[in-house]
């Protein structure tokens, strides 16, 4: 269905690799979908290699992860992400988990489901008032 299930956060010189340990933590109940920095040939999990339920996205294709990343962004501009100052990690973690139960509630609210053109409409403008 695309929810969020768990997150975390690292520094930003860190590889997107540090984020298999949870990609592995839920091998057997979902699929993730992620761009090449997620793959292993590069960081500390280049030996291991991927885990088997990491699908790495090719520009174009996989369009379930550009839908995702779609209401992401909504939610970046409704949530003001990209002009937060907290004073602690903490603070920032906490903004960071309210974004990711808003974004579990708007795909549970309507749903993710294409309409009789095959469209997925999609609009989050009556919770930026």
């Amino acid at each position: 269905m695309g929810l969020i299930v768990d997150w975390d956060t690292a520094k930003e010189s860190d590889y997107d690799t540090v984020f298999q340990p949870i990609i592995v933590r839920y091998e057997t109940q979902s699929l993730i979908l992620a761009d090449r920095g997620f793959h292993a040939k590069s960081g500390f999990h280049a030996k291991s290699g991927d885990p088997s339920n990491l699908k790495i996205c090719k520009r174009g294709s996989w369009n379930d992860r550009m839908l995702v990343e779609t209401v992401l962004s909504m939610l970046t501009t409704i949530c003001h992400l990209k002009k937060v100052a907290h004073w602690t990690w903490a603070h920032l973690q906490a903004r960071l988990a309210f974004v990711s139960a808003a974004f579990n509630v708007l795909v549970q609210w309507r749903g993710l489901k294409p309409d009789q053109d095959q469209m997925i409409r999609l609009s989050i403008a009556e919770f930026s008032l």
